[in-house]
């Protein structure tokens, strides 16, 4: 079992009369994480488990009441609903545990921030608290590993990825990745009322795992996937509401050829985007080897910022003349830049014109060899 960095955090909320809300993508283990967590603080049948995948939950939920809730939850003082997105007006019913029962500790999992997220901050506003669980991370497989053995295989993480069933079973990585990156995946997605042609979802999911690192254009992936720019920015929010990627947009303060409105999207693991377009080719002989090392960065450091708590805006930076910053944080009046480079051999320095307007700003570049500094070391 891997110890997940999260679990400390949430162990410390439990029992403060708040809900326990968890979202992340579909087996990014975080059924797995509750029961280690429950396990260690609660007596044997004290919790109820409800996978709302059920048609049998999502009926019981309904027309529910507290009166019958009562009944159906007996003495027990812990109720996980797993899924919770699958059950009608969730936001509702969470509520109706929460304030009718503050004896009972609520914890609900989500796998889709768009049909569970946004009714809960609507319905829980001051009775929850709410964690992201990404697929494992770098610094979580340094405590399982160590650093010395993590960074031998950063090669084989950069093509499969952190999922944990994929870490867990060596040699049937290709396996797992297939069938979660064939549906399992965005189940949510085409589950949703106007997706109706999963083909260009698919599609769309290509062209994007094409151009990770690059700047897209909603306009340009409409025309290659025969889909209107609305329909584009409605998929890509609903596979961003369901954990499969997400966005960074341009930096832009005080320079008149900042490139304002521009947008990169990347994908939360690896190995699903490298599923997505069939290919796990070693890294030696990989012609986007320099995207996938700026994908698994930008992602591993997001999984950093969520877990270590910190708050911090992320950009890009680009110039119309096509100078440009792989990644920027700005926070507490600082910004800092990152430049990330595969070859640890490569030179390179920041953009004269980032300097010049940013003179505060600290610049650095990160390679397999300094990875640590930019994934481990305290921010």
């Amino acid at each position: 079992m891997i110890d997940r960095m999260l679990g400390q955090k949430i162990t410390g909320r439990l029992g403060t009369g708040r809900a326990i809300v968890l979202l992340g993508a579909r087996r990014t283990g975080k059924t797995t994480l509750l029961k280690e967590l429950v396990r260690a603080r609660t007596v044997p049948g004290d919790t109820l488990w409800l996978n709302a995948d059920e048609a049998d939950v999502q009926a019981l939920f309904e027309h529910i009441s507290a009166a019958r809730l009562r009944h159906i939850f007996g003495t027990r003082r812990t109720i996980v609903i797993d899924e919770a997105q699958r059950i009608r007006d969730i936001g509702l019913k969470l509520k109706l545990i929460t304030d009718d029962m503050p004896e009972v500790q609520l914890i609900a999992t989500g796998s889709s921030s768009f049909s569970l997220a946004n009714q809960i901050n609507e319905s829980l506003t001051g009775r929850k608290w709410e964690f992201f669980l990404y697929p494992l991370s770098f610094a979580e497989m340094v405590n399982h590993l160590g650093l010395l053995e993590e960074k031998r295989i950063l090669p084989h993480r950069l093509i499969y990825g952190y999922y944990p069933e994929v870490v867990s079973n060596p040699g049937e990585e290709r396996e797992i990745l297939r069938e979660l990156s064939s549906s399992y995946l965005y189940r949510d997605v085409l589950m949703w009322e106007g997706i109706k042609k999963p083909d260009k979802l698919v599609k769309l999911l290509q062209a994007l795992a094409l151009q990770i690192g690059s700047q897209v254009s909603y306009t340009e992936l409409g025309q290659l996937c025969g889909l209107d720019v609305k329909t584009v920015e409605k998929y890509i929010l609903l596979l961003e509401q369901c954990f499969v990627i997400f966005r960074l947009g341009s930096f832009s303060r005080n320079m008149r050829n900042e490139l304002k409105f521009s947008k990169k999207i990347y994908f939360y693991d690896n190995g699903i985007r490298n599923s997505v377009i069939a290919d796990f080719s070693l890294p030696e002989t990989r012609r986007d080897i320099g995207a996938l090392w700026e994908n698994f960065l930008v992602s591993e450091r997001k999984k950093k910022l969520e877990y270590e708590g910190l708050w911090k805006n992320c950009w890009f930076w680009r110039t119309t003349s096509q100078q440009e910053i792989d990644y920027i944080e700005e926070g507490d009046a600082c910004v800092e830049a990152w430049e990330f480079k595969w070859n640890p051999r490569s030179i390179c320095r920041a953009p004269k014109s980032f300097a010049a307007h940013y003179p505060q700003s600290a610049f650095s570049v990160v390679s397999p060899e300094n990875i640590e500094d930019f994934l481990l070391t305290k921010a």
